[in-house]
């Protein structure tokens, strides 16, 4: 009898609450219908208005996923988006699990560190990768160059011109807009009125002439470049870097690619280049030197000697921005980072930046065999395919769909671009072979 009671009570007080989730359904909905659909009464950024559609390459990854929803069977190798794919190697990886433990331990703990980065590793940059041309005191350690990008434009501010390679990465187009150092985009040319945008094609062997193109007061140049996978000699970085020192314009030199020359007359740091210190910022990251797109380590090197037009010192404004916005790089990842700089991390990055070469010549066979004229994939991972005139975004959607294979076309990365298709070596080698045998059937003429 008790227990018939028991499960009587039980029986009502579901019912109750049963009936009081029901009723109370209907205020929920109310509130989160209210919360989707409300409205504050802050502006919004307008120059967020003015930019073009998405980034590139989430808008790649829609595209493919789109493709895998109408085709859950579908094998897709990606040659896109430039993100490493072999695991990080084991004397690197030891420096990263080492920095991890020493957390665990009352000698080893460390919390906040200095903003421009650890002292030793400031140092082993300076001395490993530039030979000591720059000082400790001159590189600034982050969470990758791109994001170093942007803190650059926000030290820049709104009130300055910006000149792009055409075609380019999109990150300095889009952060140029973001800091209203733009107009609206002109539709009919594809480019932003405000910002001067510096041929790169086939008969100027993908490189600027920067003394022929109007001036402005920061010149981007990636060197081996992403999309083109061209690097620029010597001579080229002398012209550029005589033409910024005339005109009073500031360098950004992007060398994120930097560990794939092997050319002996292809300078890897813009610092090479005399005179230089003058008027370069060189930004650079360990995410394609060790396998670090996901653990993300890079670092900015801003000369003691190069100032603003008032004679502000510039590294005095871009550590104002670290200090401000950037509690610094994980105490994790520098140790990973003092790993790569070691003697057995630099040659492991050796043996990664040769087989991620050795995929390049791969699609660089491939494409040449085929007939298509092919540019990059010698001193940098990007192959860039001109499709003589065929649209590229057409292309991609063809690969996609008669090889399922995934490409970046041209077009995203400016008009410039247009015309051509870029592909990465950053595959697994099985991959790339595989890929190459479907684009062989695909894109053959």
């Amino acid at each position: 009898m008790k227990l018939s009671i028991a499960v009587l009570f039980m029986t009502l007080a579901s019912s109750v609450n049963s009936f009081n989730m029901v009723q109370t359904s209907p205020v929920r909905q109310a509130t989160s219908l209210a919360s989707a659909t409300a409205t504050t009464g802050v502006k919004r950024n307008k120059n967020f208005a003015k930019l073009a559609g998405g980034y590139l390459f989430p808008e790649i990854g829609r595209r493919r996923n789109a493709y895998l929803e109408k085709n859950p069977d579908a094998n897709i190798i990606s040659l896109g988006i430039g993100d490493t794919t072999q695991p990080i190697p084991s004397a690197i990886l030891k420096g990263l699990v080492d920095g991890a433990a020493a957390l665990g331990t009352k000698e080893g703990y460390s919390g906040y560190g200095a903003e421009q980065g650890k002292a030793p590793l400031r140092e082993r940059i300076s001395e490993v990768l530039y030979n000591g041309l720059i000082d400790p005191s001159e590189v600034f350690v982050s969470d990758g160059a791109k994001c170093d990008i942007q803190r650059i434009q926000n030290m820049f501010g709104p009130d300055v011109t910006s000149a792009v390679q055409d075609p380019s990465y999109p990150v300095y187009v889009d952060t140029s807009v973001m800091m209203g150092q733009t107009q609206e985009l002109d539709e009919g040319k594809g480019q932003y009125d405000g910002i001067v945008y510096m041929e790169c094609n086939e008969e100027n062997g993908f490189f600027p002439d920067v003394a022929a193109s109007p001036r402005a007061d920061v010149v981007y140049i990636c060197s081996p470049n992403n999309p083109t996978g061209v690097a620029a000699t010597r001579a080229q970085l002398e012209q550029t870097v005589k033409t910024c020192k005339e005109r009073g314009s500031i360098l950004v030199f992007d060398a994120a690619y930097a560990p794939f020359i092997r050319s002996p007359d292809v300078p890897k740091s813009i610092f090479e280049i005399e005179g230089a210190k003058d008027c370069a910022i060189e930004v650079n990251s360990f995410s394609k030197y060790a396998g670090f797109t996901g653990v993300r380590l890079g670092w900015t090197v801003v000369p003691e000697g190069l100032k603003f037009s008032d004679g502000t010192p510039v590294r005095q404004d871009f550590n104002r921005v670290m200090t401000t916005s950037f509690n610094g790089a994980s105490n994790i990842v520098q140790a990973g980072g003092l790993a790569c700089l070691s003697d057995e991390g630099m040659k492991e990055i050796d043996n990664l930046i040769d087989y991620y070469l050795e995929n390049a010549g791969i699609l660089r066979k491939t494409f040449t065999e085929l007939g298509y004229r092919v540019y990059g994939g010698t001193d940098a991972p990007y192959i860039f395919i001109s499709l003589d005139g065929k649209s590229s975004w057409d292309t991609f959607s063809e690969i996609l769909e008669k090889a399922e294979v995934v490409t970046i076309p041209g077009a995203g990365f400016g008009p410039g671009g247009e015309g051509f298709l870029r592909l990465s070596a950053f595959v697994p080698r099985e991959g790339v072979i595989e890929a190459c045998e479907r684009l062989k059937k695909t894109m053959k003429r």
